[in-house]
């Protein structure tokens, strides 16, 4: 990475930070941004060091929600629930993702125009289920029962597969299980911590040899990008959902997906 440029590094923090909680892949918009920008980095240790900056920026905005529930811990059942609903949500992920994280980084995650498929197939089917006349029975979070969960924890390891989207994935599989848009962008949230977090140590530990530190400013320049960024779309994406649904991320991930295929065939 020592020949990378700081301005990469900004426009790829950047990216992290702004799709890491939308269901667009962020994994897919910084890979295809990093192959078109010719910047390389082995193991992707740096998209693996700048997602801690995604990581602490939910963590802040959810501090005084988090520290409220371990409060309650010992007293409310309803916490204890919602904490064991988050966990077993997290479980297949943790299972397959320790399983399947070498196939992942070294084949999946090196195949471009895949990854614009499956954004592409990802977008369309996202576009249908916020078009569906579903009729949501949960609306809060904390009332989201472990059986559920778990189901929606199922339907995260489809972002095993580069392009999918973790928060997508969770969102879509919420929806049709009878969330209303506003809690399943909410639950991805809280699932995204473990997940996130887990899925960072495994990345840290497996690429520890390819870490390089000399390349601190251009690592530092995106890991503080992609923390601003993110903190501005946790804080503002709720409510944009319920104003506005799913059908503007659908949209863009169609577009990208195909401007992806389109820059491909003609610069490789």
């Amino acid at each position: 990475m020592a020949d990378q440029s700081i301005i990469s590094a900004l426009i790829l923090g950047l990216i992290e930070g702004l799709t890491e909680f939308i269901p667009v892949s962020s994994t897919a918009h910084v890979l295809l941004a990093g192959h078109f920008l010719g910047f390389k980095s082995p193991g992707n240790t740096f998209a693996v060091l700048i997602q801690l900056g995604a990581i602490l920026a939910i963590l802040l905005v959810y501090f005084q929600r988090l520290l409220s529930i371990a409060l309650a811990l010992p007293s409310s059942e309803k916490a204890r629930r919602f904490v064991l609903s988050v966990l077993v949500a997290f479980l297949p992920a943790a299972v397959i993702g320790a399983i399947a994280h070498d196939f992942i980084k070294t084949v999946l995650f090196e195949t471009p125009a895949l990854i614009c498929i499956v954004l592409i197939v990802g977008g369309v089917i996202l576009y249908a289920i916020d078009r569906m006349p579903l009729k949501p029975v949960y609306r809060d979070v904390m009332d989201y029962p472990p059986s559920l969960a778990f189901k929606i924890g199922l339907f995260q390891c489809l972002a095993m597969i580069p392009g999918t989207s973790r928060s997508g994935a969770t969102i879509a599989g919420a929806l049709l299980m009878g969330t209303d848009k506003r809690s399943a962008a909410e639950f991805s949230f809280f699932l995204a911590m473990p997940t996130m977090l887990g899925a960072f140590t495994l990345d840290l530990y497996k690429n520890r040899a390819a870490l390089d530190f000399n390349d601190v400013t251009v690592i530092a320049v995106g890991f503080i990008a992609a923390f601003v960024s993110a903190l501005i779309v946790v804080r503002s994406l709720l409510n944009f959902v319920s104003n506005r649904g799913f059908a503007p991320f659908a949209i863009w991930r169609i577009l990208v997906g195909t401007a992806g295929l389109i820059g491909l065939w003609l610069f490789g």
